[in-house]
């Protein structure tokens, strides 16, 4: 007999609808939130930012979140409002700060009256500039002072749309396959930072002439629609509590001592800096990553009257790489073994031929596109064993080890093959392959290990803490990665003649450290009975 359906959430197809909403936001957001990370070579040309400018930009995504506690007010109003009205809360915020961060990089912008505004002036913030976290510095260019203020606002709801979908999916998955769903929703959102490496060069780029704002305004677009997939969301989420009598406001109000029960566990806090050391290691990278392989590949611009120069292959491309992950992504779900080594089969021969064609294109950003196509194929495999067989703990050390891996290998290894085209391009997609795979351990383990340490009426205030200390990271180490390069590589004026192997190794290092609180993780877990090994479907 099968379940009986007696709610929304009851039935697979609208808990995964439901899931698919919230995963097509995240996934517009993950397009804008690395929108310029493909063409900082081409911001350093056309709009004078050098690496610390654009560093500093890169990380004021995260800097309300960090010093003004936004994201902790942003997890106390998750608890008392609910996650539909602040799901479409946070579309809304995300596109106000995209709005302005276009305007900022747009021809308008240049020579108007705000920008002399903002060159003379925000060139000394008191408190921030003695503290050394000012978001702002003497000297740094208007258009990136007025994007980085845009995307302050963009990141404040960025991260609050993490922790309401986190908690959307707790909310929809709890006691089914939760962390398959957390699992998938991450693979799908990732998808969004491959479709930024192709399409943000390719929009800057389009027609012969160099506009950067183009790849900012598809950025816009893409928000608009993840604002229409939450007001989708909310009149599903409130059906579903017409359904099941709960209260999308709580009846217990939120108290400050909540927090102190969460801040007072041992576990709560090595999962919370875990996740920071791990993250900082990823994103951060991501948004120089094409920039690194610009500057350690030996990569020859097709003729121009090629097909591999022309802007019909970004679009052929992109439907290969969908094949490869819709293909990889629908095999876990396949009962019959014919199917399911079928669908793997035509990924793997996509995925083959994609990197076969960012290969003869000659494009860092296409070879790096390929991050999460792995992550998108492992990830929900990874997602239902934890759900089955438990190991979160195993499997977050197992991704800081792959992690020291792959950064020490693209600091010392790749740099030997810059005179190789084939060599030093093959060992850049094995190591992104690996990365993006190493990646996808986090989301299918450590979330889910969340609701086994804190009590569901704060569960949203949980996440929040763990993304404001997350954010610490996200903030401190773009802006780091930036200076370190200006001050590894004096004189360097060419954006793809830098020395990468200063910041890699910093980034390796936080591995190291994350690799050393996953096994404590794993001891503390093993004396206190936290769970964390044990699978979260009981049988």
């Amino acid at each position: 007999m099968s379940e009986q359906i007696k709610t929304l959430r009851d039935s697979a197809g609208m808990r995964w609808t439901a899931l698919l909403l919230l995963a097509l936001a995240m996934f517009c957001s993950y397009i804008f939130m690395d929108i310029l990370s493909p063409i900082k070579d081409l911001m350093q040309e056309t709009r004078g930012w050098d690496s610390t400018a654009f560093g500093t930009m890169q990380g004021s995504e995260v800097f309300l979140n960090v010093f003004v506690f936004f994201l902790i007010f942003a997890g106390i109003i998750l608890d008392k409002m609910g996650v539909r009205f602040t799901a479409v809360l946070s579309a809304g915020v995300m596109l106000v700060g995209a709005l302005i961060k276009w305007y900022a990089i747009s021809e308008a912008f240049m020579g108007s009256a705000l920008e002399t505004w903002f060159t003379n002036h925000l060139n000394y913030i008191p408190v921030f500039d003695e503290l050394g976290v000012s978001p702002f510095y003497e000297g740094m260019p208007a258009s990136a002072k007025l994007a980085a203020s845009g995307f302050m606002i963009f990141g404040c709801g960025c991260e609050m749309a993490g922790i309401t979908v986190s908690r959307g999916i707790v909310k929809w998955f709890k006691g089914r396959e939760m962390a398959l769903a957390m699992g998938s929703e991450m693979a799908l959102a990732r998808l969004g930072v491959a479709t930024c490496m192709i399409f943000s060069p390719f929009f800057a780029k389009l027609g012969g002439q160099v506009d950067v704002s183009r790849s900012v305004a598809f950025g816009v677009v893409l928000l608009c629609i993840a604002l229409m997939m939450c007001i989708v969301y909310f009149f599903m989420d409130k059906k579903l509590d017409s359904q099941t009598g709960e209260a999308e406001e709580k009846d217990d109000p939120f108290k400050v001592s909540d927090l102190g029960k969460i801040l007072s566990d041992s576990g709560f806090w090595l999962v919370a800096l875990l996740c920071v050391l791990y993250y900082s290691a990823i994103f951060p990278f991501q948004k120089y990553a094409v920039n690194m392989l610009q500057c350690n590949l030996t990569l020859v611009e097709p003729a121009s009257d090629s097909f591999w120069a022309s802007s019909q292959v970004t679009i052929f491309q992109y439907v290969i790489m969908l094949i490869v992950a819709a293909a990889g992504f629908a095999s876990n779900f396949q009962k019959k073994a014919a199917n399911k080594y079928g669908l793997l089969t035509v990924s793997i021969l996509a995925l083959v031929t994609y990197c076969y064609m960012g290969y003869m294109r000659q494009s860092a950003e296409s070879i790096f596109a390929v991050f999460p196509l792995l992550a998108v194929l492992i990830t929900p495999i990874l997602g239902s064993y934890v759900d089955h067989k438990g190991k979160a703990a195993s499997m977050l050390v197992l991704g800081s080890l792959l992690l020291i891996a792959c950064h020490l290998t693209f600091a010392f290894v790749l740099p030997l093959f810059k005179g190789s085209a084939v060599g030093g391009i093959v060992i850049a997609y094995v190591t992104i392959l690996v990365l993006g795979s190493s990646f996808s351990l986090v989301p299918a383990s450590l979330w889910p290990s969340v609701p086994k340490l804190v009590d569901a009426k704060v569960i949203g205030s949980a996440y929040a803490l763990i993304f404001w200390i997350q954010n610490i990271g996200l903030w401190l180490f773009p802006l780091l990665i930036g200076k370190v390069l200006d001050k590894t590589n004096p004189g360097v004026t060419d954006p793809t003649q830098f020395d990468y192997t200063a910041p890699l190794v910093m980034l390796a290092s936080l591995g190291v450290a994350a690799l050393l609180l996953g096994l404590l993780l794993k001891v503390v877990d093993r004396k206190k009975g936290l769970g964390l090994e044990e699978p979260n479907i009981k049988d």
